[in-house]
Formats: structure tokens, C-alpha cells, sequence
């Protein structure tokens, strides 16, 4: 019989490791030429006038054109969204339409700079003018507005805008050296509280999204007992615990971290519901009588040799029959390319620690921790994350 918690060979198929391959994993001769000469046909300017003027491959030549421009514009949509969001505009157009004159007030810029920021909005579908001269929310902008965990992500993405002012600068330097990001990720190695709360913050408004892919694609009400490594203020364990009242819930985190965690569980009454583990999970012993760890934007953050302790660890921890649930955005994952290895895998390089890794290189870690088998858990929105289920 297969055991259902080993990738199926089709659904490895897809999966690869990335970038140590040897010399006996060049690709194909036939796949090489036939590559080249595709790419020579596409660059051919001939067959590019050929290609815009004739019915059908003209619709395919102006959707490949304007994701090229896109590519190349693309850090000045993002400004502007960080604009949108830093301002507030998408806030004021959420209370009705609004004319320049009202957006330069909101926004504190000129007349001019309300229009000019409107415009752009309205062009990314953040904003739409309903007659002439007056704006609302257009249809991206009133999703994002009622989204607070990705406002919050996109005013942090000003640190990462910071360190990939030149990222081949970043990309070439010595990654011990300090960025804005690890600056503000590292808060742990000075204990300082501040750095911790606004750390919290950030991970408790933006884990939601996270926990709601995790809680849809695991059914938790087959455990007893869950803990949750670096949990933070509890966003995840709150999710969990008001779907599954019965579920003994616990976290483990920096002290720092929990002291901001019980105000927040007190306040939402949670606080008998949820037990606090103040600890390190690299150097702290790790609680044991969970049958379940939940493992939330956690295992990417850090580098190979560190993320197979920490799965060494869990391993150690778990009894026979337990599981082991880590969700986070994966490499590789169809759909979700440019989330997993474009923006993680730049963002986690000026973080200076961490990378995101595909299913089949999790699974192969998992293998090598101890842990008898894993198999993916379907998400709905694998661009937020991908869900790898392991049994000890």
C-alpha cells in the first residue's frame, strides 16, 4: 500500500531542487537548441511586427509587451501603492467620493500630487473616478482596505525598498552585514522590548492571512494538543483555538515577545485557553505532551543548517503518531513562482538569513530530521502560503 503521506511520483515531478545541481543534470542537447532557437525567433524584430499585426498572435504579442513594461515599471507601481497606503488615501476614498482639493488636504500634498497620486491609483485599480474630478475605492483598493495584515506588510516594505536600492550590491556584500531588515528582524539579540512589540505587531496583523490558509487546508480537530513555535501574539493560536475550543493550545517565544502576547490573549479572554512558553526555540528546551507543532512562517527565516536543528529538534520533542504542520510561502510552487523565489527570495537575502525552499527540499529536510513521512496540504491562496503535513 502507498503511504498517503509520501509525495506521489507525479506530484514530484514538478518539484525541483534549486541551483546545486552537477554537471549530470545539464539539460537535454534538444531542450538547449530548441530553447535558443525560440528565444532567437522571439527576439527576431521581423517576426515581432509580424507577430502585433496579425489576429490571433497579436493579442499574445500585446500581453507578453505589456508584462515586460510591467516588469520594468514595476517598482514604481510599488511606490505607489506605498504611497496609497502611508497617506491613507485608500481610507478616505473608503468614506465616499472625494475631489483633489479634499485628497491634497488628506494626503498632505499639493493639489497637483493629489492628482498625479489619484491617477496612478486609479491606474493599478486602487482608485476609480466615478465622474469627472471625483474618486472612490476601485475594486483592488477595497480589497486592500479591508486587509490590514497587507497594509501593514506594504508600510514594512520600506525597509526592503531601502536595502534593494542596489541589489547587486546586496547581493554581492557579505550577508553579516547589517541591513534595515535584519536591523529590524534581529530583535532578539539585544532583548529589547521595543523591537520586539513592533516585531509582534507586524507578524500578529499579517499572520492572519497566513492562518487562515493553514486552519482551511488541516483539519487541527484531530489533535489533542497543539504548540506553536514562535507564535508571537498569538494571531494563529487565537485562530485555532475559536475554531476548536476543545484543542489544548500552547506557545513558544521569546519572553519579550509573550509579555505582549498575555495582554492580547487577556483582552480577547484567551488567556486560560492558551499556555505561554517563554523560550528560545534553538536553545530552550522545547515542551513536550503536544501530538501536533505548527510551524507559521518560521522554518524560511533561517539558514539550511539551523532549519534541519530546529526540525531535529520538533522531531525529539513529538511523540510517535504526532504531526508536524509548517506553512509558509514555498519555492517552486506553480502559480506562486514570482511570490516564492522572487519577492521571499530577495527579501530573505536582505534579511540575511533564511531562503524560501521548495516542498520536495522541506521533505527531504524532514526525512533527514527523523520524521517518517509528509505530504502537502492544498491551500487556496499558495501565493500566501503552501502547507507541508510531516508524522513522526
Amino acid at each position: 500500500m502507498i503511504d498517503v503521506y509520501t509525495p506521489s511520483v507525479q506530484f514530484i515531478g514538478h518539484m525541483e531542487f534549486e541551483n546545486t545541481q552537477s554537471a549530470s543534470n545539464a539539460p537535454p542537447e534538444w531542450k538547449r537548441r530548441w530553447i535558443d532557437r525560440r528565444n532567437r525567433i522571439l527576439a527576431n524584430p521581423a517576426f515581432q511586427k509580424w507577430a502585433s499585426a496579425l489576429w490571433p498572435f497579436s493579442r499574445v504579442a500585446r500581453g507578453h509587451a505589456a508584462h515586460l513594461f510591467d516588469l520594468v515599471a514595476g517598482f514604481t507601481y510599488s511606490q505607489t501603492l506605498f504611497a496609497s497606503v502611508e497617506a491613507d488615501l485608500l481610507g478616505l476614498l473608503a468614506k465616499g467620493p472625494s475631489d483633489a482639493g479634499a485628497i491634497a488636504i488628506h494626503c498632505d500634498v499639493s493639489r497637483d500630487g493629489a492628482l498625479r497620486l489619484v491617477r496612478a491609483a486609479a491606474a493599478l485599480g486602487l482608485a476609480e473616478e466615478v465622474s469627472t474630478g471625483w474618486w472612490m475605492l476601485g475594486q483592488q483598493g477595497a480589497a486592500l482596505h479591508a486587509n490590514p495584515g497587507a497594509q501593514a506588510m506594504i508600510r514594512h516594505h520600506k525597509l526592503l525598498y531601502a536595502d534593494l536600492a542596489d541589489p547587486l550590491a546586496l547581493l554581492r556584500a557579505d550577508r553579516k552585514e547589517e541591513t534595515q531588515l535584519s536591523r529590524f528582524w534581529h530583535y532578539g539579540e539585544d532583548g529589547s522590548d521595543d523591537k520586539a512589540a513592533a516585531y509582534s505587531e507586524l507578524m500578529a496583523v499579517s499572520q492572519a492571512m497566513v492562518a487562515e490558509q493553514t486552519l482551511a487546508a488541516h483539519d487541527f480537530s484531530r489533535c489533542a494538543s497543539i504548540l506553536d513555535i514562535g507564535g508571537g501574539h498569538g494571531a494563529f493560536a487565537s485562530a485555532l483555538a475559536a475554531q476548536h475550543p476543545n484543542v489544548r493550545i500552547g506557545i513558544l517565544d521569546l519572553p519579550p515577545v509573550l509579555d505582549g502576547t498575555a495582554r492580547r490573549l487577556e483582552s480577547e479572554r484567551l488567556k486560560d485557553r492558551i499556555t505561554l512558553h517563554p523560550g528560545d526555540f534553538f536553545h530552550t528546551p522545547l515542551p513536550k505532551g503536544y501530538d501536533c507543532i505548527t510551524l507559521n512562517r518560521i522554518l524560511h527565516d533561517h539558514d539550511d543548517d539551523a532549519a534541519l536543528a530546529l526540525l531535529k529538534s520538533l522531531r525529539a520533542a513529538l511523540q510517535p503518531a504526532s504531526r508536524l504542520i509548517i506553512a509558509e510561502p514555498m519555492s517552486n510552487t506553480p502559480g506562486a513562482q514570482g511570490m516564492g523565489d522572487a519577492y521571499f527570495g530577495l527579501y530573505l537575502w536582505a534579511m540575511n538569513s533564511g531562503r524560501p525552499r521548495s516542498m520536495l527540499e522541506i521533505g527531504t529536510m524532514l526525512n533527514e530530521a527523523g520524521f517518517k513521512s509528509w505530504k502537502p496540504a492544498a491551500t487556496r491562496q499558495p501565493v500566501i502560503a503552501s502547507v507541508i503535513v510531516s508524522l513522526t
